[in-house]
């Protein structure tokens, strides 16, 4: 059974309600292409991850969509960011992503774009929801959406991503992929294969339900194992749509999102085409806040969630940001978070510099951090509770400028999370612990 409905970029409200069935996801893809024939003409392009369920809802959402008189364009398993490409290149009105990202097989979800590859309108979003409570009404049958196949989409993809590497050659490089059995497992190793590296894949068998299972980028010790075994330069793992990216340096130590971010802002900082800043978020740690502030580059936090990052980059004109699960966004090159270019770009780095990874990471220092999860009753806002937002000011005054606090209920369970982090750890464990103990008190 499909546990979860995701929307991420895509549709909320009413629709994140929803259990994700095959019943929904039909009414979804009508409605949605009622909404979209009112907009004008044109088609969807429809792509998936490779967990089992995608094949069940592709069905669904391409009768629902030609129901409406929509074509569909299908591509079948491809990364979340190459359906966002392929449907701005393409001059698709809008594209569907089937996937529950980094989550287990068991979960699944549908992400929208828009026609030029950034999330749907609000206005649009809102026509869709409106349009969940009424009957399917079907085109008169000549009026019937089309259903093609693009069987070129990971070409045309691959080719996207070595234009964005601008041919870099890569020979002499040996580097390990894992594909968490996800969307990238057939274009991620060949991007790298045809710019020149020796390319050592793992994480490529998918069959429907090993999807991000001890694999990827959210299990990515075996990707460190398997770099030190090989003797490999870097190695790189997506998630299971492929718009996150983890790396592992020569040495084996895993390199998270905040590390990545720092290496490809400062490569382009050093050739000056850095535009503006780079954001990230609440939880970006304080360790790259202060790197980059100590050779001049303009950071600022946005709220968790790649929809926040990517809203205040098109805010302040800039191009750069991403978080610490390694979802980053170079809006140059993509309209969305992109794990594959993404990773391209500090390969670049690692190349342009004559550096291994591990020498590039030593020029940030990533201060320690912990996160405890206090469980309650039910989820309030600790800032209207006066003794946590007491507790709160009593550790920030004896951090004094050394630390910083976050509380931040989880989006999906009853769950306040105490996130503490500063320069000295057991300065870190202690204000963790004792914050935790009192948001505890206080809320259970």
């Amino acid at each position: 059974m499909v546990r979860k409905f995701f929307g991420t970029d895509g549709i909320r409200g009413k629709v994140g309600e929803h259990p994700i069935t095959p019943d929904f996801v039909l009414k979804l893809g009508w409605a949605a292409g009622r909404v979209l024939a009112e907009e004008g003409e044109g088609k969807v392009i429809i792509g998936k991850d490779t967990r089992i369920s995608g094949y069940m809802f592709e069905s669904a959402l391409e009768a629902g969509l030609s129901a409406a008189g929509i074509d569909v364009v299908l591509t079948g398993p491809m990364p979340t960011p190459a359906i966002a490409y392929l449907t701005r290149t393409f001059n698709g009105q809008a594209g569907i992503v089937i996937s529950a990202s980094h989550n287990p097989f068991y979960d699944n979800g549908i992400k929208f774009f828009g026609g030029d590859g950034n999330k749907l309108s609000d206005d649009v979003e809102m026509k869709i929801e409106a349009l969940l409570a009424s009957e399917i009404d079907v085109v008169d049958s000549q009026d019937l959406g089309k259903v093609t196949r693009m069987n070129d989409a990971a070409g045309r993809y691959i080719e996207y991503c070595k234009g964005i590497a601008q041919q870099i050659d890569l020979r002499g490089m040996k580097i390990v992929i894992d594909a968490g059995h996800g969307a990238t497992y057939q274009v991620g190793p060949a991007v790298f294969r045809e710019l020149g590296a020796e390319v050592i894949a793992i994480g490529t068998a998918p069959n429907g339900i090993n999807i991000n299972e001890e694999a990827g980028s959210t299990e990515p010790s075996g990707l460190a194992a398997k770099v030190l075994e090989t003797g490999a330069d870097v190695g790189i793992a997506f998630d299971g749509d492929g718009d996150r990216v983890i790396m592992v340096d020569n040495r084996g130590q895993i390199i998270d999102g905040d590390q990545l971010l720092f290496i490809i802002a400062m490569d382009r900082h050093a050739r000056g085409v850095l535009q503006g800043g780079v954001v990230g978020t609440l939880m970006t740690n304080l360790g790259m806040e202060k790197a980059l502030e100590s050779v001049g580059i303009p950071f600022v936090r946005a709220n968790v969630g790649d929809r926040y990052v990517n809203e205040l980059l098109l805010a302040r004109n800039w191009q750069l940001g991403g978080e610490s699960s390694g979802h980053i966004i170079c809006r140059d090159a993509s309209t969305t978070g992109d794990g594959i270019v993404s990773a391209l770009q500090v390969v670049k780095a690692i190349h342009s510099a004559g550096k291994n990874l591990s020498d590039m990471v030593a020029e940030i220092k990533l201060y320690p951090q912990i996160m405890i999860n206090v469980r309650v009753k039910e989820k309030r806002d600790t800032d209207s509770i006066p003794g946590i937002v007491a507790a709160v000011k009593k550790a920030e005054q004896e951090m004094a400028g050394r630390g910083r606090v976050l509380l931040r209920p989880s989006g999906t369970e009853p769950v306040i999370r105490v996130m503490v982090e500063g320069d000295d750890a057991d300065m870190v464990k202690f204000h963790a612990e004792r914050l935790a103990k009192v948001v505890a008190q206080e809320m259970c």
